[in-house]
Parts: C-alpha cells; sequence; structure tokens
C-alpha cells in the first residue's frame, strides 16, 4: 500500500489535480458558485477547444517537437471554410464543413511536417514561419473580417446541445454542446494508440532519444510528419467547433492562444524536451489553464490580472519541466557512471 501510495506522488498528475482541487475549494468557499450545476457545464463547454488544440500540441511535444501555428492554422481554416459555404449558399448539415476543414488542416499540417519531420528543421523556426504564413494568406489573400452569418448546418450543430443545467438559487442555465463528444472521442483514441500501438510507443521512443529509437526501427521521420498532420487536423476541427459553437466566425479571436495551451500541456507532467507524458496529465493541465481563465472572476480578481495568473503558471510549468528533464538526465548519467566503475 505505501509503494502504490509512493508510486501515486511520484506522479506529476496528482499534484495537478490536487491544485485544482484546491483552486475549486476556495473558488467555491470565495463565491458559492463553482460547484453549481451550471457553472461546472459552462467550465466543461469552455474546455472542448482549448482541449482539442491541446492533444495536438501534446503529441508533437511528446515526440520531442514543438508546434505554435495551430491557432493560425485554425483560423485560417475556419475562415476559408465558412466564407466558401456562404459563398455558394451552402444549407447542408455540418459533416461538409468538418470534412473540407479536415482536408484543409491536414494540407496545412503537412507543411509543418515536411519541414520539422521531413527535413529536420527546427520545429519552432518552422512553426512561428508557417504561423505567420497562415495568418497573412487568411488577412492579405482571403481579406478575412467577422463573420456575422454563418451557414444553417454549423449553426445548428453550433446549438445542439447534450443536456441543459439549472441553477436553482439564480435561475441561470447553461446547455453542453453537443461537440464535448468530438473532445472525448479525440482524447481516448490518442490515448489508446499511445498506450496500446506501436505507433504511440514510437512517439515515445523518438522524444526520449530519437537516435536510439531510429536504431531500433522506428520511421523517425514519418512518424514526425504524420504527428503534425493530425495536429493540423485536429485543430481546423477545433476551428470549426469555435465556429459553430461561437455563431459567428471571427477570424482572429483563436489567435494568440498557443502559450496557454503549450502551458498547460507543460503544467500537466508533459516534459518539454519530449519523452515524458500521459493524456491525462495533459486533460488537467489544460483544465487547470481554463480554470485560471474563466473563474478567477468568481473570487473577486479583475480580469485584466488574468495574463500574469496564467503567466505565473507558464513560467512555473515551464520551470518544473526542465527541472524534472536535469534530474531525470543526472539519474542516467550516475547510472552510466556506475555501469562504468563496475
Amino acid at each position: 500500500m505505501q509503494n502504490k501510495v509512493r508510486k501515486l506522488f511520484q506522479q506529476n498528475e496528482t499534484y495537478i489535480f490536487l491544485i485544482i482541487f484546491a483552486l475549486t475549494i476556495l473558488i467555491q468557499a470565495r463565491s458559492g458558485q463553482f460547484y453549481t450545476p451550471n457553472n461546472i457545464v459552462d467550465i466543461m463547454s469552455a474546455m472542448i477547444v482549448p482541449g482539442l488544440f491541446a492533444v495536438g500540441a501534446f503529441l508533437v511535444i511528446l515526440s520531442g517537437g514543438i508546434d505554435v501555428s495551430f491557432p493560425a492554422l485554425a483560423s485560417l481554416t475556419a475562415f476559408a471554410t465558412t466564407k466558401f459555404l456562404l459563398d455558394i449558399n451552402y444549407q447542408g448539415s455540418v459533416l461538409v464543413p468538418i470534412l473540407m476543414a479536415i482536408i484543409i488542416g491536414a494540407a496545412l499540417g503537412a507543411v509543418n511536417g515536411i519541414f520539422a519531420g521531413l527535413l529536420n528543421l527546427p520545429a519552432m523556426i518552422v512553426t512561428l514561419g508557417t504561423s505567420s504564413v497562415f495568418k497573412g494568406i487568411m488577412q492579405g489573400t482571403l481579406q478575412s473580417k467577422q463573420l456575422a452569418v454563418i451557414p444553417k448546418g454549423m449553426k445548428q450543430f453550433g446549438r445542439r446541445a447534450l443536456f441543459t443545467a439549472a441553477n436553482k438559487s439564480n435561475g441561470l442555465s447553461s446547455s453542453l454542446p453537443v461537440a464535448f463528444l468530438v473532445l472525448v472521442v479525440v482524447a481516448a483514441l490518442t490515448f489508446f494508440v499511445l498506450k496500446f500501438t506501436m505507433f504511440g510507443r514510437g512517439v515515445y521512443a523518438i522524444g526520449g532519444n530519437e537516435n536510439a529509437a531510429y536504431n531500433a526501427g522506428f520511421k523517425v521521420k514519418k512518424t514526425k510528419f504524420l504527428l503534425y498532420v493530425f495536429t493540423g487536423i485536429v485543430a481546423s476541427i477545433a476551428g470549426i467547433i469555435r465556429v459553430c459553437m461561437m455563431q459567428q466566425c471571427h477570424p482572429t479571436n483563436m489567435l494568440g492562444m498557443e502559450m496557454n495551451i503549450i502551458a498547460g500541456v507543460v503544467l500537466g507532467g508533459t516534459a518539454i524536451v519530449g519523452g515524458k507524458g500521459t493524456m491525462t496529465g495533459c486533460m488537467l493541465g489544460t483544465l487547470l489553464i481554463v480554470l485560471v481563465e474563466n473563474s478567477l472572476i468568481l473570487i473577486g480578481v479583475p480580469v485584466i490580472w488574468k495574463d500574469v495568473f496564467v503567466g505565473v503558471l507558464i513560467v512555473v510549468g515551464t520551470a518544473v519541466s526542465a527541472y524534472q528533464a536535469e534530474k531525470t538526465g543526472h539519474r542516467k548519467r550516475r547510472g552510466h557512471e556506475v555501469k562504468e566503475a563496475s
């Protein structure tokens, strides 16, 4: 029993869960509103788009890379899809917009995959560059502007709810969008792939030591390429869902989300250098960021201080990740020295 408890507290996810629990208790004590049904539903709704973004970012970071272009990719995909369907007066279901977005997202993700995966160029530089290119195409070539009207099928999908929760004390109610199921399916599929397939093991192996993974027979370049394509697909789906939920298309409201998403992934225990992390930790870290962004007002913290708190979380999360990476490297070096001595 003691070994199980010790092992539990060696996991980063345990501490993130305890921090989230403590934060929710504080918010509830100060406001009395956190554990109300409608607020819980609001938090779940707020997790949908950041959660999808986090899945893609998590896989790339786990492989030892990084992608900061996914908000720009999602924005370009969502705007291009919505504008095209409006121009042709599309009246069908949401399936066609999602399929279009997936195709565009996969193509844009493949651009990152070619340069950062196949050509092995620095991922940070590549995705910073493609982020600017995606924004330039959207704002320059497509002359993006806010679209107050979206296709009928997208509007209906955004309004469709799994259930509605009401707060009896103040009469407020909130609905959980059916899009929440998309996040559940994507997260579950990613968990399964990482846990039970050779592809998932390859992702961990590449993040841990790319040369060793190659020598072990894993197709390093192909795996990295596919990860960027997958990130593009997931980001594009998130972009379409965002438009559906907002009932309008604002081409810039997803830009700048990359740092908060990456911070959540790292806070959840994913090593910034790759090779270590879990889907559970990724979701918990993202939830912590969402809580900070959406619930501070309930305890009387002005909205202008939100960025300060998120910034502190980013610094702390990065520092902890770097410390863990250094500690792991030191342990490996000591083990190697002991072997040589014996």
